[in-house]
């Protein structure tokens, strides 16, 4: 199966604006041996057709193998996160699972996916769908972990209802192809949408974040924060539009991504991009570039710490601060003892 022979899907073309600097080509050219629908080992859950009309092609690969979603609901407060593992182990296969999350009025709930692999030359698609009542939070966690030869598209889709949270935390360790894409349509009063990520890739690994936030409403916040640690030949597309419209006045909207480039070879490529049309607002947006620092770098070298012990602690500090965002005490334990061992 190709992906570019699928009769009826129109796929996004690197020269389109949404797309450029992203080939697509070789994920989409690619002969894959076989196609699969990953399943959830959960009972019960509900079975929908997803209907909705997304913004991005990206979500119809997915659905043009597969239209069904898993619908997961929580209703009432639980005490500890909901862990999904998906463990990507078939070679030559192009996997897909659509998934809706819905968080009911007034609830509280935390919910972590860890997509890893460990095969050769397949690709994972997966859609997520948030649905967060009137007053509900939630706090989600993504961690990837894929092999070298693999490919992954993530698309993510946000329906936000008054005065809800969701706090978005990525993970990026895997290496291979990755795209991540993230939409979030603000259309009701004092929502907060927080999404956090820290992009840590090497060898020639090509990882993707395609942002985009539209504010609709009053009082709304969008806070959109991405650190990426980049070595060898890595390279990494930042790219986040947030939209305030006549509509949402005292909005917030927010973007901000540094970067260490930990070698001459590695490449990053960071467009925040804000779109305003009111003046009663604060936004801001910020992109930096650079190495390491060389004067605390020589400072803890003064204090007779080694300069390879010296890199490390100041790396692990830079990369650190995502996961300090993290309120859920068992999920920032789980993310600061992570080994990808455990799970391939």
């Amino acid at each position: 199966m190709k992906v570019n022979e699928i009769k009826g899907l129109n796929l996004p073309n690197k020269k389109d604006e949404e797309f450029l600097k992203i080939n697509l080509d070789a994920l989409f050219s690619y002969d894959f041996k076989d196609v699969q629908t990953y399943e959830f080992d959960i009972m019960g859950l509900k079975t929908v057709d997803d209907e909705k009309s997304y913004e991005s092609v990206l979500f119809d690969i997915t659905r043009s193998i597969d239209n069904k979603q898993k619908v997961i609901t929580i209703n009432k407060n639980i005490a500890e996160p909901i862990f999904l593992i998906h463990k990507i182990k078939e070679d030559e296969t192009f996997f897909t699972n659509s998934l809706k999350i819905e968080v009911a009025k007034d609830i509280k709930a935390q919910v972590v996916e860890v997509f890893v692999s460990s095969s050769k030359n397949s690709a994972y698609s997966v859609n997520r769908t948030f649905e967060l009542d009137e007053n509900s939070s939630l706090e989600y966690v993504k961690v990837q972990d894929f092999d070298v030869s693999n490919s992954f598209i993530f698309n993510s889709y946000v329906e936000q209802q008054e005065s809800s949270t969701l706090d978005f935390t990525n993970f990026e360790y895997g290496n291979g192809f990755i795209l991540n894409n993230f939409i979030n349509n603000i259309n009701k009063e004092n929502i907060t949408y927080n999404l956090n990520g820290l992009v840590k890739l090497k060898d020639d690994t090509n990882c993707s974040n395609l942002i985009k936030t539209v504010h609709n409403a009053k009082s709304s916040l969008s806070n959109i924060d991405y650190k990426h640690s980049l070595k060898d030949n890595s390279k990494a597309i930042f790219k986040a539009k947030s939209i305030v419209n006549e509509t949402a006045l005292f909005t917030k909207a927010f973007q901000n991504t540094n970067t260490i480039l930990l070698s001459d070879d590695a490449t990053i490529f960071a467009q925040p991009h804000l779109e305003i049309y009111i003046d009663e607002l604060e936004a801001s947006h910020g992109a930096t570039t650079g190495s390491l620092n060389k004067e605390q770098l020589l400072y803890l070298e003064s204090r007779g710490i080694h300069k390879e012990l010296a890199y490390e602690i100041l790396l692990k500090a830079f990369e650190e601060k995502i996961a300090h965002n993290i309120k859920d005490e068992i999920i920032k334990d789980f993310i600061e003892t992570y080994e990808r061992s455990k799970y391939v």
